[in-house]
């Protein structure tokens, strides 16, 4: 099937159809490197049934194991690990202090679609800071579906690369797989560490959010010198 657009050149569509042949290729590329993912052999048993702190808008700090973040019949788990705060010692009162701006990006994409993940894998945000806090900046930023647990009070960041042993937190996204009674560790967004081509960034999580790949379907691309913001404009944190 062959297409084109009004007042579009020759030259555009000898173009676009051989960017079109990269983008079939990409998406092949993409099926094998989801299958490979599936066929990965099992991953190494968690060290622990973690105690995270969870709360609600108004209610009292409670304790969570990991092995309770998965809902009934599902036996995937997504946690994100959302930089907040982002460094030891920025414990500031405020909600907004010391929350990574592109983490709350990425949160602020993953609230809008929890109510659909919901469906079939269960997914918890994990931050280092206390779980009023965590919650406080939630409700600053309209989140209303995603789960938050605190990790303030276990190993979890560490023992999972989420943390570094400076104790900076790192925005790692990590998949755990449950089976029979057994939880094992699956996957995690390893490209955070793996070396970066020169100019690029590392895309641990790039692939997943509509902002960037919204961005790269324009001419100007992603761009240098943006980066997200708490907020824009006059207030821009």
């Amino acid at each position: 099937m062959s297409v084109t657009f009004p007042g579009e050149s020759a030259e555009y569509r000898a173009a676009r159809d051989r960017l079109l042949t990269q983008e079939v290729e990409l998406r092949r590329a993409t099926e094998r490197v989801a299958a490979a993912r599936r066929e990965l052999p099992p991953g190494g048993a968690v060290p622990a049934d973690y105690v995270f702190e969870a709360a609600g808008p108004g209610s009292e700090p409670s304790p969570v194991r990991l092995s309770e973040l998965f809902a009934p019949g599902h036996d995937s788990l997504i946690v994100y690990s959302f930089m907040f705060p982002r460094s030891p010692g920025d414990d500031r009162p405020g909600p907004k202090e010391g929350a990574c701006p592109s983490c709350a990006a990425f949160l602020d994409q993953l609230d809008g679609a929890a109510d659909h993940l919901s469906q079939r894998v269960s997914m918890a945000i994990v931050a280092k800071a206390p779980i009023e806090r965590l919650v406080g900046f939630a409700a600053e930023r309209g989140w209303r579906r995603l789960r938050l647990v605190s990790s303030r009070v276990n190993t979890y960041n560490r023992d999972y690369l989420a943390e570094s042993a400076a104790g900076s937190q790192l925005p790692m996204l990590n998949v755990f797989h449950r089976e029979g009674g057994a939880i094992r560790h699956f996957w995690a967004s390893e490209l955070l560490y793996a070396p970066a081509d020169p100019g690029e960034d590392p895309r641990h999580v790039g692939t997943l959010e509509p902002l960037w790949n919204l961005f790269d379907l324009t001419r100007a691309g992603r761009g240098s010198d943006w980066e997200e913001q708490l907020s824009y404009g006059s207030d821009t944190a």
